[in-house]
């Protein structure tokens, strides 16, 4: 199989039988759906929960449960942003701030994707996160931090909103609606990285893969197939995953095997891969 991945993109359409100890979820995913409940969520309700000293899993209508929220328009709300925003093109693999730069200003994405890096002393890298448009970075400048704790690099053509420091703090503190849907955007974030902690503390490689895979493929939209990624490689998914790269090779050819994923016109990843994050 070749290092660089071709698009990805989800499909729900023509689900596989599982073999093994994979169960078949159709049943499962079907039942969430009649609950009205979005099945993105189904990706944290695996992670098990420490009770006296055992691992006992989340019941299933506590995972799932979260208010519905309606979708915002961060772009009609920065056009009322006069004189301290920018919108900056970057092409593919370009530096948008290095790790240790002072952190000055914020970047909303409007269209594009970008990975987040952080390289240690060794030089090694670690990918903690990849992020959509409507997703902002950099944010930590309106906390303190006064250097980047991470490289941001574009992993498509990008167009970013650059809002300098200083005229976010005065949004923020003028406008209260503004304040309160951004705080809102940092919790949902900050939800995120507590499942992706929760994975990497207590899940195999396999199972974070499979996770990681679920979410790169927006799993749990109404859309049957969506391209994520313009290519990805084994590489990058090794890092955050937390593995090696021939770790993921390997699970990525048993996926393929078992009817998961497969690479007929671009890298699609089908509903059956939830059984391996469900399983025990």
């Amino acid at each position: 199989m070749s290092d660089d991945l071709p698009s990805l993109r989800f499909e729900s359409a023509r689900p596989k039988v599982c073999k093994s100890e994979h169960t078949r979820p159709d049943a499962f995913l079907q039942h969430v759906r009649m609950r009205g409940i979005d099945t993105k969520l189904v990706l944290v309700m695996s992670q098990p929960a420490i009770r006296r000293g055992k691992k006992q899993r989340i019941p299933l209508e506590i995972s799932l449960k979260r208010q519905k929220t309606k979708p915002v328009n961060w772009e009609t709300i920065l056009k009322d942003i006069i004189g301290g925003n920018t919108a900056v093109e970057y092409s593919a693999k370009r530096k948008i701030f290095w790790q240790g730069q002072p952190a000055d200003s914020l970047f909303y994405i409007r269209h594009g994707k970008v990975k987040l890096a952080v390289t240690s002393k060794q030089g090694k890298e670690a990918i903690v996160a990849v992020l959509s448009p409507g997703d902002f970075l950099g944010e930590g400048c309106l906390a303190g931090q006064a250097l980047r704790i991470a490289t941001a690099s574009a992993m498509s053509d990008c167009t970013l909103i650059r809002i300098e420091r200083a005229v976010m703090t005065r949004i923020l503190h003028d406008q209260h609606d503004v304040s309160e849907l951004f705080v809102t955007h940092l919790l949902s974030r900050n939800i995120r990285y507590e499942a992706d902690l929760v994975d990497q503390l207590f899940n195999s490689s396999e199972k974070r893969l499979a996770r990681i895979l679920l979410l790169l493929a927006h799993f749990g939209k109404e859309s049957r197939a969506e391209t994520v990624l313009p290519r990805i490689n084994q590489e990058h998914l090794a890092q955050m995953v937390g593995t090696t790269r021939s770790r993921v090779s390997h699970f990525m050819m048993k996926f393929k095997k078992l009817g998961f994923i497969d690479y007929a016109n671009g890298l699609t990843v089908h509903s059956g891969l939830l059984s391996v994050v469900l399983h025990d």
